[in-house]
């Protein structure tokens, strides 16, 4: 096995040479300077440097628990001496079966069939091939056409990209623009000037009817929506909306699929937000993150049983749904996501994050204050700081899109991670985090936002 290598350099010149990373920018392929994270304990990464700096998006939304668990340890290794490996295609293991079960009863109302999955991308591509062969089993095969919304994100793979709404992850990619369509984004930042949030939630739920009338009931078949659009920039839609929308799918015979792969597992202080927080019985719900806070990758597809029955009987004999992954249900996985969910709930992880969920909130509302600052938003665990420039300035594009980097990389000097969206930064810290903390990464945001902002007026682009 190769030398385990410490120097910085010397690692981020390997990096550079041989490690294409997700969304690299080919412009600075082999020329990056990442942080190196080395070691991390609680909500706290160390970089290769020895700099403590406290992981503001928890990896990619995903560490719930926190760095550092001894107890996640032993139980991936004691499971990886027992049963590393089963084939899901012919065979079975406790572990996941056990799992399932257990997110059988964790998922609102009939939510009782687990398809699982390498990660949220994965499981999202499941749910829409599941969705059409749902209507290909019942002899609607025109009824394909997937609605999504602008700023959505869903995953990588083929369709899970194409059902995402982000117009800078598009560019010079193929996608399947023959059964993905989309309906406007719920930003209530966005409305339009003098319109009431109300009319303007109405409106995104009038608009999302016209589509599927305009496109045809019998042709479309599923919308998709994250209860809060994350990496889309924190976008909460305002009260009413999803049950509201979720209302128009059903009259008109079109599945709801949530997908949770950021809300799910505590980002909100439930289980799973789709009913508990927005009042949405889905019929499909994905996940992935936070079902094992990291440690391991593994998602989830849970169907229900609406679904499933009526594919089965007689009729189905013989008919397979030809979709799987070599490591569909891996039991070490699975284990981990078990484990994770024993710490959540002996540490009434879910309580916590509602009784401090609140007050993040309110501590970050308190950077609007800040000139460059536009618009602060979130919930729970999830926030989103939103910079904007004056629209008048011939560079403010530009800017733009540079802002989000500027101020991480000013945090990141002063001992905070933030993951840096064109000109917005978000946050969604570890569960664990604490007021103190919290106080803490607010004080820390602060400077950095003020220190980018001194920098564009040194350089005369704001004033």
């Amino acid at each position: 096995m190769p030398t385990i290598i410490s120097r910085t350099q010397e690692i981020r010149e390997r990096d550079n040479r041989h490690f294409i990373h997700p969304w690299e920018d080919l412009g600075s392929f082999g020329s990056n300077e990442r942080t190196i994270s080395n070691t991390g304990e609680g909500i706290y990464l160390y970089d290769s440097e020895g700099n403590k700096l406290i992981d503001g998006p928890a990896g990619m939304w995903c560490t719930q628990i926190g760095y550092g668990r001894k107890e996640m340890a032993d139980a991936i290794a004691e499971q990886v001496l027992k049963m590393p490996y089963f084939s899901p295609f012919n065979m079975t293991n406790d572990v996941p079966t056990i799992l399932a079960e257990k997110l059988a009863q964790m998922t609102p109302g009939n939510l009782n069939n687990v398809f699982f999955t390498t990660g949220g991308s994965t499981a999202v591509d499941t749910a829409l091939r599941l969705v059409a062969f749902y209507n290909n089993y019942h002899g609607r095969p025109e009824k394909k056409w997937i609605i999504s919304r602008e700023n959505a994100y869903h995953g990588s793979t083929y369709l899970s990209a194409s059902a995402s709404g982000k117009t800078r992850d598009k560019d010079f990619q193929d996608l399947a623009t023959n059964i993905v369509t989309f309906t406007d984004s719920p930003n209530p930042h966005r409305r339009p000037k003098g319109m009431s949030v109300e009319a303007f939630r109405d409106l995104n739920v009038k608009n999302l009817e016209d589509k599927i009338l305009a496109m045809g009931p019998d042709k479309v078949a599923a919308f998709i929506a994250e209860p809060i659009l994350a990496s889309g920039g924190v976008i909460v839609p305002v009260p009413g909306y999803h049950r509201m929308c979720m209302e128009i799918c059903h009259k008109h015979d079109v599945l709801y699929i949530s997908d949770e792969v950021v809300t799910g597992f505590g980002r909100l202080g439930h289980w799973f937000a789709s009913k508990e927080v927005f009042d949405v019985q889905p019929d499909i719900i994905t996940c992935a993150k936070g079902l094992t806070s990291g440690y391991l990758p593994l998602g989830a597809c849970i169907v229900s049983d609406t679904i499933m029955e009526s594919m089965g009987e007689e009729k189905a004999q013989g008919i397979m749904f030809s979709n799987g992954y070599t490591y569909s249900g891996h039991p070490v996985c699975c284990r981990a996501a078990l484990k994770n969910i024993e710490i959540m709930e002996r540490e009434h992880i879910l309580e916590h994050v509602q009784e401090v969920g609140p007050y993040f909130q309110e501590r970050l509302k308190e950077l609007l204050d800040i000139p460059i600052v536009g618009d602060v938003r979130g919930q729970g665990l999830m926030a989103c700081i939103e910079c904007e420039l004056d629209k008048d300035q011939e560079t403010a594009l530009d800017l733009d899109y540079q802002m989000g980097s500027r101020i991480d990389k000013h945090c990141q000097a002063l001992g905070l991670i933030v993951r840096p969206i064109v000109n917005m930064n978000v946050i969604s810290p570890p569960l664990i985090i604490t007021r103190d903390q919290i106080d803490e990464m607010v004080v820390i945001l602060r400077k950095g936002i003020e220190r980018a902002m001194a920098d564009l007026e040194k350089e005369g682009l704001w004033k």
